[in-house]
């Protein structure tokens, strides 16, 4: 994957964490798709028949950023887009997926030193095997590279005052999300983000029983450092992923961005008993707020895969 594509999907995620922020993403890797071949023999994806307006978006720029790079004369091969819905339920939305996923692989931190050939797990070679795109760009010469990118495109640079995403990127955004620059629908995007989560902090049944989630922690010995709705969902996830040593994370993409050796299964077996203990703790003492928060969250206006 070019760096630019890398950039717009995680521009695309930014744009939610307002309103994510008790949404982690233990199954990430999961996509729409359900891990069927990306592209049929047209080398277009086939839209789901039940995607939400948003991922519906997703999916056509996808096939316009092919459609547009075959016209630059180079190879892209569409990728389904990211299903938000199938991360949260693996992440509270759906309790009993939950429990499967952390009964074996806790948070997923310390999962992949320990079963590296477990394509559920981040950071697990399985998990981490370079898509077809990043199989082709590795084939470009430095300047058939160069091109590759220009014509692929990237997020506006500011700093020269442009406002729109540029080559087949900026095509495919125009296409999908019509007119207005980028700038203005993340403007659009932010301020509603705001909006849901302020509503969300403000619901006083959610407030009751994130006050409940927090007492049932600290009875447990666990620090607890927030309790509103939109962040309590995911802290002590986040606490967790602070204390996991690099190597923990198997030898996958998240552990080749350090300098630390990956750890072998005896070694991270340890911290990943820890880590299950904790993520089973968490995730008893906040069922009841998960079940009420997330029917919510997935109703709030604009909310990515609520259809």
């Amino acid at each position: 994957m070019s760096g630019s594509r890398t950039v717009r999907k995680l521009a695309v995620a930014a744009s939610l964490l307002p309103l994510l922020a008790a949404c982690g993403s233990e199954a990430a890797s999961h996509s729409a798709s359900g891990g069927k071949a990306p592209a049929g023999s047209s080398g277009q994806l086939d839209v789901p028949a039940d995607a939400g307006a948003d991922l519906k978006k997703q999916y056509l720029m996808e096939n316009t950023i092919a459609s547009c790079m075959k016209k630059q004369g180079f190879t892209y091969t569409p990728e389904p887009p990211m299903d938000p819905a199938s991360s949260w339920a693996h992440d509270g939305a759906d309790y009993e997926l939950t429990k499967k996923f952390r009964q074996k692989y806790g948070f997923g931190y310390s999962a992949a030193a320990v079963y590296p050939d477990d394509p559920q797990v981040p950071g697990s070679k399985a998990a981490t095997k370079p898509s077809a795109n990043a199989e082709y760009v590795a084939t470009l010469t430095p300047a058939q590279k160069t091109a590759y990118d220009k014509a692929m495109g990237g997020p506006p640079d500011t700093k020269v005052g442009e406002k729109d995403w540029t080559g087949c990127e900026g095509t495919a955004n125009k296409k999908a999300y019509g007119s207005a620059s980028a700038q203005e629908r993340s403007a659009a995007t932010a301020s509603r983000n705001q909006a849901n989560a302020q509503a969300l902090n403000g619901d006083q049944k959610l407030v009751s029983l994130a006050q409940s989630y927090a007492s049932c922690l600290k009875k447990d010995g666990i620090p607890v450092t927030t309790t509103q709705p939109t962040g309590i969902g995911e802290m002590v996830k986040l606490q967790a992923a602070r204390s996991v040593p690099a190597g923990a994370r198997g030898s996958g993409a998240a552990a080749d961005e350090t300098s630390e050796e990956p750890m072998s299964k005896e070694e991270a077996l340890p911290l990943l008993t820890k880590e299950i203990d904790l993520a089973m703790k968490d995730l008893e003492c906040g069922k009841e707020f998960r079940a009420a928060y997330f029917p919510k969250f997935l109703k709030a206006p604009g909310t990515t895969g609520a259809g």
